[in-house]
């Protein structure tokens, strides 16, 4: 299926709705003979309901949610105009001031990238995606709160997907109500810009207006921010409690944020999940990207408004096939024993250290003194490696290791991780050596964090093992969601939703509540100490929660020593 940014599909969808809407309302008139002397009575004593006390003024205009089991909902709250049309590519801006009140009852648009492939059924079962519908008007956030009152703690969710796709309702675990029901928090989550629409540099092309083009996905970041700022007071929200969190592209928005000046003074705790510290482009990689891209495209200097008009797919293909001639083709499963994303920039669709906005690559060459004060929770899954589509025999997982490692490295990885988890299948092993990588990569920004001094690095490891599918899928790239969401019950196609779940979920939700609340994650019977370098002191959450020294840190070592 092809996506394109334009939405004249969702326009003609909404046209025919309404036109169908005006033909009963046609139809029915002659019956209306004039207004009933009274209003109905409104029964508000169910689940769900859209109360006047769910209408809540912003700086733009009132917005209208509903209730549902006790929880204010506001979904698709505009802080930003559209991105489209003569927009693309600039700095994000206001939405433009509304009148009555704007219904923020659903989620809005998604930034245009590819969809899922729902062909990967056991992987669609697990993960429970939603694509949502794709535009350019999609500077738009979610907001859920016990109470419209008092001055709770803010917890912006950043999603996942890279830079190039993902959405923040994209997975079921995104949800937000459990932890404002159960946690006593705001729950905030994101959309903005991606892949091609949010990383392209046309400050030479289109002149001083584009000069921020190559990272304006980031500074829509930095404007939700701004807006929970300016706003979330209304929404019992206090802004100066305020924590960002991501997983895995989520995460590496998160280092991104933590070292960009303008996003200084808007957050004040931090989490990672599965990512961060990336390799990011120089300005001047992604300068020759965006000369290639556009010569690719075949678009005269200079002529914006070609751009502007194109349609979002030649643009992303355009843009992707520039990337694998710069790069050379993904090699999936291919290690960075280190821990690092890559050990030279991938050019593309990813934040670029322009000097202008972002002035350094945050937790990869260093930790970030603008953050200094900021404590951080830095942790991954045991599985990240999961691929529910790759089954390898061990000869086949032995081969495959080899080559990425040398022979003997892989005899040895793989003795030593059929020793340490004799349970475990071989697929499951298999997927496990992601993890192990990742691992290096949490222990690595622990350090930069701990040489630098300042506030301090909490360290965690996600490893409980589903019972789904035989267990085959482990603690896979996103399991962790559904538990620090609490959100085992609407997650049950990957948590089972087992008592023993529902436990670590109320233990991780719990956590990362504790640390929104204090910038401190311990809890009453799970106290959890900062992590170090030495003995990477680290928060396991299992069947029993527990605070070790450096979990799978023998094994994990084996990828740091030389082949």
């Amino acid at each position: 299926m092809t996506q394109t940014a334009s939405d004249s599909i969702i326009t003609d969808r909404r046209g025919a709705l309404a036109a169908a809407g005006l033909g009963i309302s046609l139809a029915a008139s002659p019956a209306i003979a004039k207004p009933a002397a009274k209003a109905p009575a409104i029964h508000t004593s169910g689940d769900c309901s859209t109360p006047h006390s769910a209408i809540v003024p912003t700086r733009y205009g009132k917005v209208r949610g509903y209730v549902s089991d006790g929880v204010f909902t506001f979904k698709g709250v505009p802080y930003g105009d559209t991105t489209a049309g003569a927009n693309r590519w600039l700095r994000p801006r206001p939405p433009k001031v509304w009148e009555g009140e704007y219904p923020a009852l659903a989620y809005g648009a998604n930034c245009p990238q590819t969809l899922h492939s729902f062909r990967a059924i056991e992987h669609t079962f697990i993960q429970q995606w939603t694509d949502g519908f794709l535009g350019e008007d999609m500077l738009k956030l979610n907001i859920w709160t016990g109470s419209l009152s008092g001055s709770k703690p803010v917890m912006v969710y950043l999603h996942g997907g890279g830079f190039s796709f993902g959405s923040s309702y994209e997975l079921a675990s995104h949800d937000g109500a459990q932890m404002a029901r159960h946690h006593d928090v705001v729950q905030v989550s994101v959309n903005h810009r991606l892949n091609v629409l949010g990383f392209l540099d046309l400050a030479e092309f289109g002149g001083d207006a584009y000069a921020d083009s190559v990272n304006v996905s980031m500074l829509d970041l930095v404007f939700a921010l701004e807006w929970v700022r300016d706003n979330i007071r209304a929404f019992g929200g206090d802004p100066d409690r305020v924590t960002i969190y991501g997983q895995s592209g989520g995460g590496s928005k998160v280092t991104t944020l933590m070292g960009m000046p303008a996003a200084k003074g808007l957050f004040h705790r931090a989490i990672v999940q599965s990512g961060g510290g990336g390799n990011i482009p120089s300005a001047e990689q992604s300068r020759d990207f965006s000369r290639q891209v556009l010569r690719e495209l075949g678009v005269a200097q200079g002529d914006m408004a070609a751009l502007q008009k194109m349609e979002w797919q030649r643009l992303f293909e355009a843009g992707n096939s520039v990337a694998t001639r710069i790069n050379g083709p993904m090699r999936p499963g291919v290690l960075q024993p280190g821990g690092s994303a890559s050990p030279t920039p991938r050019i593309g669709w990813a934040p670029t250290m322009d000097m202008r906005n972002i002035t350094c690559r945050s937790f990869h060459d260093v930790a970030p003194p603008a953050a200094r004060d900021i404590p951080v929770i830095i942790g991954n899954v045991s599985e990240e490696g999961t691929s529910l589509g790759r089954n390898p025999s061990e000869a086949e997982w032995r081969a495959q290791l080899a080559e990425a490692l040398g022979g003997a490295k892989a005899d040895a990885l793989i003795a030593a991780m059929k020793k340490a988890h004799p349970e475990k299948a071989i697929r499951t092993l298999s997927y496990g050596v992601g993890g192990l990588s990742g691992r290096n990569n949490v222990n690595r920004m622990v350090k930069l964090r701990h040489d630098a001094g300042g506030a301090p690095a909490y360290q965690y490891l996600f490893q409980w093992q589903t019972p789904i599918l035989d267990g085959i899928p482990g603690a896979w790239h996103t399991a962790e969601l559904a538990f620090c969401f609490d959100n085992t019950k609407i997650c049950d196609q990957a948590t089972g939703n087992t008592p023993e779940a529902q436990s670590i979920a109320r233990k991780m939700a719990g956590a990362w509540a504790a640390f929104a609340h204090t910038g401190r994650p311990d809890q009453p019977g799970l106290a959890w100490a900062p992590s170090d370098p030495v003995h990477c002191r680290t928060m396991v959450f299992d069947t029993q929660c527990r605070m070790e020294n450096d979990p799978e840190g023998a094994v994990r070592r084996l990828l740091l020593t030389q082949a």
